[in-house]
């Protein structure tokens, strides 16, 4: 059984997520809990875990832009992603109507994605901003907690025993985020491998980063993202973070030999089959 490092705690959204994506596959998993995204990768390099699942981009609040770095800073390979709507929902202990409770608890994200909700049919109700949404309804549930409810995910509910109150209270209901895979005991074959996640940088000087897009452009290289982000000590340099998707491997790894002498460094974050 694979050990899976995730941010956060169970019932949370990265468990979903790797939940999910082990599941796809026949496999079941242990979860290793860490209340940061930079002890996934201590658990990782510190035997606690085989595998970590991390948050890199939300329709809604973008991407992530930290964890960029911490991909580019660490030596584990992206084997693979995963999307998983993220839905809101209002939990307390069973017994209480939405007229019980007097506050709720959960993450800052959470509390953005659902105020109109509380605002509209509730307004009596105090939001009160915790780390994190699985670990709200964690301690309402250990605490019994009466009059005071959490928003997270149907999991955390699950898991805690607390029961909901109103399904979906997100404003946007098209909220989707992007998880990534890092399980170096994944082999994934070249048949499949269709999307590749680059860390590049550039000479400085106009018109660089126009021909490396070119040079892709030509060689059929869809570009699903870019993101930019400074280099420390370097004034006005960027690393630039790039997702490409492709139909055919090899023709990927003739675009990568066509715009190396372009840049100033690549590195590949990771090949694998994606989920669109």
């Amino acid at each position: 059984m694979t050990t899976v490092a995730i941010q956060g705690y169970r019932g949370c959204f990265h468990e979903q997520a790797a939940r999910d994506f082990y599941s796809a596959r026949g496999e079941d998993i242990s979860i290793f809990e860490s209340p940061t995204f930079e002890g996934l990768f201590k658990a990782l390099s510190d035997g606690k875990a085989e595998a970590a699942v991390i948050a890199i981009e939300n329709t809604i609040s973008g991407g992530l832009l930290p964890n960029f770095e911490l991909l580019r800073a660490n030596p584990y390979k992206i084997k693979g992603e995963v999307y998983i709507p993220i839905h809101q929902n209002l939990m307390a202990i069973p017994g209480q109507r939405i007229e019980d409770i007097r506050e709720v608890r959960t993450h800052y994200m959470a509390i953005n994605q659902t105020r109109r909700f509380f605002e509209k049919n509730c307004p009596w109700i105090k939001m009160v901003e915790s780390e994190d949404t699985a670990k709200s309804a964690i301690d309402i549930a250990a605490e019994g907690l009466m009059g005071v409810g959490a928003v997270a995910s149907t999991l955390a509910a699950e898991e805690n025993g607390l029961e909901i109150l109103a399904l979906g209270i997100e404003t946007y209901k098209q909220n989707f985020t992007r998880f990534l895979v890092l399980d170096d005991s994944l082999s994934i074959p070249r048949s499949e491998t269709d999307k590749a996640s680059l860390c590049f940088t550039l000479p400085h000087k106009p018109g660089s980063l126009a021909q490396v897009l070119t040079v892709l452009s030509f060689y059929d290289m869809n570009l699903t993202r870019i993101q930019s982000l400074p280099i420390p000590g370097k004034e006005w340099q960027y690393f630039f973070y790039a997702d490409i998707k492709f139909s055919s491997y090899s023709r990927y790894r003739q675009a990568l030999k066509a715009v190396r002498p372009l840049m100033a460094d690549l590195f590949i974050l990771g090949e694998y089959k994606g989920s669109f």
